[in-house]
Formats: C-alpha cells, sequence, structure tokens
C-alpha cells in the first residue's frame, strides 16, 4: 500500500481537479507533492477528520488552530498556494459542476479512499479558541461580548504584536523607517485632518489603549474622551494616561458608543471601530456620531472595506474571521460606507485608501510575533498565538492582492451656511 502522504496528494488531486502546488508530509514521516513547494505538515489524522467534516476553510482552520496541521517553510509562500485552491478555483472548473463531481465515479472512489485514511469517522470537538457562529444580532450585550474575545486575549500579549505604539490599525509609511515612527505617523495624519486645535474636544471611539487620545492630547492640546468595552484596554489605556501626566484631559472609558451623552465634540475619530458596528445598525452608528458633533465639526473614519459583489445579498462573513478572530465582525464596500454617512447627514469630504500601508503594517505585526514565538504562546496559549499568526499573515496578502481594503473618510457636519471650515486644497492637512 502506498504511503500516507502519497495517498493524500492523490485524493486531493482528485477532488480539487488540479495538481495539489504544495508537498505533503504525513504521520508517518512520508512526503510527497511537487519539489521545492511549501510543505504541509498533516500530523495526525485527526487534522483529516477535521477537514472532512467541516471541508474548506473552517476545516482547515480547525487543524490549523488545534496544531494538527503546519506549515513548514516561508508562512506566506504557502498560504498563497492553498488560498489559490480554497478561493480562486472554479467549482465548475473544464464544465464540471459540484453536483456532477459527487456523482463521478473517481470521485466517489477518492472520498472512500479518504475515509479509510480518516479511520473511525468521528468528528472532532472544535478547539476551545472558536465562538460558535450565530446571527449577527449586535446588541450592547452581544458587542461587548465579541470584542472581550478578540481584546481581552492581554495586554502583555498585544504589546509583543503591536510594539510600543499600541496602535493596532493600519500605519501610515511615509518615508521606511520603524513600525513605531509609521504607527506615530498615522496618529498624527488623523489629527491634521481632524483640524485639531487647544481646547477642543475629541471622542475617540473604540479607543483601544488609548493611543489616538494620548498623541491628540499631547500634541494639539485638545481635551479627548476615549470610549472601549474592553476592561482591560481601558485598565492599560489609563495608566498610560497616567504616566504621561495627562489625566487632566484625557478620560478613558468603559461605554458603548450608544450611550455616550455628553457632547457636543469638536472632532470625533472612529479607527477601525466600524467593523464591528454591523450593516443592520451601520446608518444608526452614523447618525450617533452625527449627533455628538457641534456643527462644523467633523469625523475621520478609519475603516477596513471589502470589494463589493455582483449580488450584495450574497455576502457571508468570513467563516474562520468569525469563528476565531472578529466575532461579529461585518466588512462593507467603502461606497456603501460613505452612502451611509450620507444618509446620515455627514457632507463627505476626503476619501484616502491605505491598502498598501495595511499590507506592510500586518507583515511587521507577524515578524513581531514570530520574533517571539514561546513567549506569545505562554502569554495567549498556542490554540490563540496560532490563530493571530494566520489571521495577520492571510490578511497581509488579502490587502495585496486588493481582496480587502482600508480608508479614511473624513466627513463634516456642515453648518448651515455651508461655510465647510476646511482648506481648499484638503490633501495638504494644514487646517
Amino acid at each position: 500500500m502506498a504511503d500516507a502522504a502519497s495517498r493524500l496528494v492523490s485524493v486531493a488531486e482528485q477532488l480539487l481537479g488540479v495538481p495539489l502546488p504544495v508537498r505533503i508530509r504525513a504521520w508517518d514521516g512520508s512526503q510527497a507533492g511537487p519539489p521545492g513547494a511549501p510543505v504541509i505538515v498533516v500530523r495526525n489524522r485527526r487534522a483529516l477528520r477535521r477537514m472532512l467534516f467541516k471541508p474548506g476553510e473552517l476545516g482547515l482552520a480547525r487543524a490549523w488552530v488545534s496544531g494538527d496541521l503546519d506549515i513548514e517553510g516561508d508562512l506566506y509562500t504557502a498560504l498563497d498556494a492553498v488560498a489559490a485552491l480554497l478561493w480562486e478555483h472554479d467549482d465548475d472548473a473544464d464544465g464540471r459542476s459540484l453536483a456532477g463531481a459527487v456523482r463521478d465515479p473517481a470521485t466517489r472512489a477518492a472520498v472512500r479512499e479518504l475515509i479509510r485514511l480518516v479511520g473511525p469517522p468521528l468528528p472532532p470537538a472544535p478547539p476551545r479558541e472558536e465562538v460558535r457562529r450565530r446571527r449577527h444580532l449586535h446588541t450592547r450585550r452581544t458587542d461587548k461580548r465579541a470584542i472581550s474575545h478578540h481584546y481581552d486575549v492581554g495586554n502583555d500579549f498585544y504589546g509583543l504584536v503591536l510594539g510600543p505604539s499600541m496602535v493596532y490599525s493600519c500605519a501610515y509609511w511615509e518615508d521606511g523607517g520603524s513600525l513605531e515612527t509609521a504607527q506615530r505617523d498615522k496618529l498624527e495624519l488623523v489629527c491634521k485632518k481632524l483640524g485639531l486645535k487647544p481646547g477642543q474636544r475629541l471622542l475617540d471611539v473604540g479607543c483601544g489603549w488609548g493611543s489616538m487620545a494620548i498623541h491628540a492630547a499631547r500634541e494639539h492640546g485638545v481635551s479627548a474622551v476615549g470610549i472601549t468595552l474592553s476592561q482591560e484596554q481601558a485598565a492599560l489605556a489609563r495608566k498610560r494616561v497616567a504616566d504621561e501626566g495627562l489625566t487632566d484631559r484625557v478620560e478613558i472609558r468603559v461605554q458603548d458608543y450608544r450611550d455616550v451623552r455628553d457632547g457636543p465634540y469638536d472632532a470625533i475619530s472612529s479607527i477601525g471601530m466600524a467593523e464591528h458596528v454591523g450593516a443592520d445598525r451601520y446608518l444608526d452608528y452614523a447618525r450617533d456620531l452625527y449627533d455628538l458633533l457641534k456643527p462644523g465639526g467633523r469625523l475621520l473614519n478609519h475603516q477596513i472595506a471589502r470589494r463589493p459583489q455582483r449580488d450584495e445579498t450574497a455576502y457571508e462573513v468570513d467563516a474562520f474571521i468569525d469563528s476565531y478572530v472578529f466575532p461579529d465582525g461585518e466588512l462593507a464596500p467603502v461606497g456603501t460606507t460613505v452612502t451611509m454617512l450620507e444618509r446620515a447627514g455627514f457632507e463627505v469630504r476626503d476619501v484616502e485608501s491605505l491598502r498598501e500601508h495595511y499590507a506592510g503594517t500586518l507583515r511587521a505585526w507577524v515578524t513581531n510575533l514570530e520574533g517571539s514565538w514561546e513567549r506569545a504562546m505562554r502569554l495567549a496559549g498556542p490554540g490563540r498565538a496560532r490563530v493571530w499568526r494566520l489571521y495577520m499573515a492571510a490578511s497581509a496578502l488579502a490587502f495585496e492582492r486588493n481582496q480587502i481594503g482600508v480608508n479614511q473618510v473624513l466627513a463634516l457636519r456642515t453648518p448651515e451656511s455651508g461655510a465647510s471650515g476646511l482648506p481648499a486644497r484638503t490633501r495638504l492637512w494644514k487646517a
């Protein structure tokens, strides 16, 4: 009988209908596949059971998170190859429908061979890091639970990944340099777009560990309120504010944006927050922010976007991201975001894409994580560390391939007079 790796390659190529672009190393030590290709390590039969009972991305994710499946060599090269199989291979390639493939005798034989390799076909329990998928309600309770899953991993773990800036959004790489410099430049870019001046009030929605509020208060003399649903984020943010001597000008609250009632504010920053709001609630979110601004006030919305679909009703949240990374997170095309802001009453004045900047940021975070891998596993657990490594590397590739993007949208609560207060050439950002 052939070794396990050869049998796996044969079965995979029969099921996929294309040559396998990766090598397989199986639990019996055997290897098969194209020489020099990335190596997928199948550590045990349980990995196959996970993929058999959940074919596609979620089954692969479960095998990866549990450590039943691994990658040897460059992670990005391997993910590129696997992504081509998962997302670019057409089920109807070569004129074969999925139903036709199931009826095909050779395909059925391949499935039987896979079952023989798997052994007793009992579905393994999902890794404990997995969140049970559910309908996205976006109530105060479910939003708080989703935020806690993602952000209450441990401040030390995030410090390891993000570096000293503690900024968990895309940096702004003007002239190369360090991640820390690029994150400072991003915060300064946001401040310039908002036109912050001493004495103004800034609301930072989804403030994270307080970096934006601290930068705006220290460098531009504003009074800032930062809100988050994460207790761990708030605790560290308050400590950082105190260490900077800014407790008289920066307040950090554990508060839902729907409960902020102390407007008006001169400016609002929403950086990496709107992805958590949900499509059904987005218009309400935009209206809430509009109501919190004084006439002439500015909103800077920094948000990840997906490509529009021909049939928008067919959009589904990515299974891996929803189950392991951002429960209840939803992405919208940038055009939809602009429309919602306008429907809420805003005048949209500028849209800037930072897609390539986010790809570079994610690669820097992956480098930080891999450089302190043993400590990362001690801090967050092996499964959670593997989740973060996979999602950040895969996201970097998605930004590079224009499968997702990120945009800064500057919007204005224009006063009745129509006077915007913005410079005629806004891209100079000297207001």
